[in-house]
């Protein structure tokens, strides 16, 4: 996301905002979502597209934002998650985009690709495994070097270009407070991709956001969150 212009206070005080608004969004959702997961989801998704057609610091540009709805795909309960994070043991590869296989055998200092071009650096410590219906598949789990910090799960899957953005899609993002919890004793996450949403450069090429590398792609479509119109 880029950053506010600088000398403008209000621009600054407005971000502020945002991010205290959105924090304040998944803290209630993670209270709700453990007795109603329906009413966690619908206060999620009212209150980001009152957001995103309200706010000063939205990402969808000002001409388009009293007409903007959001469209998701209808609910799946079955694709809501609590994993563990494994370590990436002795021989774990994955491309990253650079054109090769990259042992995960330590936590890894890397960067990943950002829409608007260049590169953010990331530490990617382990994985988890997704226990799909169609068989487990695995996410790189990252933590963001620079920045605000943050755990960062985005993944691409087979709906990117035509139901999806193209780019792919979040599931954590806790440098922005998209994050439904876990047990850090457990060192587990909650993943739920009825909650998987667009980064904002999905919205207007201006902002830019870190993507999901080649080793967070899915060979499969996930018809859950949020989709194009």
């Amino acid at each position: 996301m880029t950053e506010p212009a600088a000398g403008d206070p209000a621009e600054t005080l407005e971000l502020a905002d945002w991010r205290r608004q959105v924090a304040d969004l998944y803290a209630a959702v993670r209270q709700l979502s453990r007795t109603d997961h329906q009413a966690a989801l619908e206060l999620w998704r009212a209150t980001r597209e009152r957001l995103y057609r309200e706010h000063p610091q939205s990402p969808v540009p000002a001409a388009r934002r009293d007409a903007f709805r959001s469209v998701h795909f209808p609910v799946d309960p079955a694709l809501r998650f609590e994993v563990v994070v494994a370590p990436d043991g002795p021989g774990t590869t994955a491309d990253t985009g650079g054109g090769g296989g990259i042992d995960f055998a330590t936590p890894l200092a890397m960067d990943l690709p950002v829409s608007a071009g260049g590169t953010m650096a990331m530490r990617r410590i382990g994985h988890v495994e997704i226990p799909l219906s169609e068989g487990p598949r695995s996410l790189g789990v990252f933590w963001m070097s620079g920045y605000a910090g943050g755990l960062f799960v985005p993944f691409r899957d087979a709906t990117n270009g035509s139901e999806t953005y193209g780019a792919g899609r979040y599931l954590l993002d806790s440098a922005k407070s998209a994050d439904l919890g876990g047990d850090p004793t457990r060192g587990s996450l909650i993943l739920d991709f009825n909650f998987a949403y667009h980064p904002s450069c999905a919205f207007d090429p201006k902002w830019s956001c870190p993507l999901a590398p080649p080793s967070n792609r899915l060979d499969l479509p996930i018809r859950a969150g949020e989709r194009l119109a």
